[in-house]
């Protein structure tokens, strides 16, 4: 996996020891990315160096590289991922300052006593005066995280962080991470259903297959609150909007298209679902699982056997965890291809391509960012009390919607396009249905 490395050294000042440095790490396939000057000595030129390496066992070669170079001194390597994590992601903290005595007794005793009074007369009134109104929990036992498996919930929770953090920068919505020491869907249920009283949405997150289903359906049951898991139905939405682009790149329509999909675990599952919704002409699943076909029958997905998926899809998508699935001489010309394992694809997209696929992505263009806040904003803004399958729908029309010419898919760290997500989620939900009480269902 690739990290960012920065090289806190210094070398003479002349013209050439920089320029000599640049091209041995060139030569040894080492990108420089930034460059920060911290000082200019008569003799030396102190700098930040920081560059891509292909992964942790390229480290030495990076190193020993830059040592063998007479005029460069490397003073110390920072290692830039383990940087931004240092104490955290987040910061809880007051929307003001408290200064003065008068806003001490406004805030805390005696006058919260009155909005107190107020909720239990009214609980609808905490969307107003509370945070309940305006805060996701992001949960996650850590059981099933990135390509890294059952990793546990202490380790799993920098993810959850920054899935929290986008929630705050995109779509003004507080966050907080919530990792539970919980492996039984009965445990997990009954912890989240217990403290969701205080949120105004639950996003679940990295929670194994199927355990992820059973929880996430037991919560939207007993909650009404929005409950989405988001490597479900954050990636179908976002796939189903790639597909919907890339469709229209190759001038064809998802109405008159076959689509398959190998792999029926909670995302593969998800996004055959979605896709079928969204008007496919027909759509394939291929899996091992009796359990998942059965399940992926009960919706109208017809199971075949892989090579048939195959043979028969005009938009094969992938999500098997299975890297190099996909032999390149299965490839139809002209198929479009998503492989979205991460962090290895069940294709590379430039092998499918160069196989005669018309279109090919993998895992790390299908980011769920391009979703998750914009369904959460807009269903807590028309006071949903779930997320449903039209409110997924018209959020992946949004965002195929907000790709620029010659893009399959926007950029994620754009706001208008969460806010034009949230505006699509809001009016299906205000369309649809009154307003729901900020309460648990008993």
């Amino acid at each position: 996996m690739q990290t960012n490395k920065t090289l806190r050294l210094h070398h003479v000042n002349t013209p050439d020891a920089f320029t000599e440095l640049v091209a041995a790490l060139a030569a040894n396939g080492i990108a420089v990315i930034e460059v920060a000057t911290l000082r200019v000595g008569q003799r030396h030129i102190y700098r930040d160096v920081t560059v891509t390496v292909p992964g942790e066992k390229d480290v030495e070669t990076l190193l020993t590289t830059v040592r063998l170079l007479p005029n460069i001194v490397v003073e110390s390597v920072v290692d830039e991922v383990m940087r931004v994590h240092e104490g955290g992601k987040m910061v809880h903290k007051g929307r003001f300052e408290v200064t003065t005595f008068a806003q001490l007794r406004e805030v805390y005793t005696p006058g919260v006593a009155k909005v107190c009074d107020e909720i239990q007369r009214d609980p609808s009134l905490a969307r107003r005066y509370t945070n309940a109104g305006n805060t996701v929990a992001v949960v996650s036992n850590g059981s099933r995280v990135l390509g890294l498996g059952d990793i546990g919930p202490l380790a799993s929770l920098p993810v959850m962080e920054a899935k929290a953090m986008f929630y705050g920068q995109l779509v003004g919505l507080n966050a907080v991470p919530i990792v539970l020491d919980a492996n039984s869907p009965d445990e997990i249920v009954e912890t989240v259903a217990r403290f969701a009283v205080g949120f105004a949405g639950i996003h679940l997150e990295d929670i194994r297959s199927p355990d992820c289903i059973e929880i996430e359906q037991r919560l939207i049951e007993r909650l009404r609150i929005p409950v989405m898991h988001d490597d479900q139905h954050g990636t179908a939405v976002v796939t189903l909007a790639a597909v919907q682009n890339l469709l229209r790149s190759t001038g064809r329509e998802l109405a008159r298209s076959t689509f398959a999909q190998i792999g029926l675990g909670a995302a593969g599952l998800a996004i055959a679902t979605l896709v079928r919704e969204a008007g496919a002409q027909a759509v394939l699943g291929s899996e091992r699982s009796a359990a998942a076909r059965t399940l992926a029958a009960t919706r109208g997905i017809e199971c075949v056997e892989f090579e048939e998926a195959v043979r028969r899809a005009d938009v094969l998508c992938l999500s098997t965890g299975v890297s190099g699935l996909l032999d390149p001489r299965l490839v139809r010309k002209g198929q479009i291809v998503l492989a979205l394992s991460n962090p290895l694809p069940e294709i590379e997209p430039a092998d499918a391509l160069k196989a005669g696929a018309a279109a090919a992505l993998d895992g790390r263009s299908v980011n769920n960012l391009l979703a998750y806040p914009g369904l959460f904003r807009g269903a807590i803004d028309a006071c949903a009390s779930s997320i449903t399958m039209r409110m997924k729908l018209r959020a992946a029309e949004a965002i195929a919607a907000a790709a620029k010419p010659g893009e399959i898919l926007p950029d994620p760290l754009s706001k208008s396009l969460h806010a034009a997500v949230a505006e699509a989620v809001r009016a299906v939900a205000e369309a649809r249905a009154p307003a729901a009480p900020l309460l648990v269902r008993r």
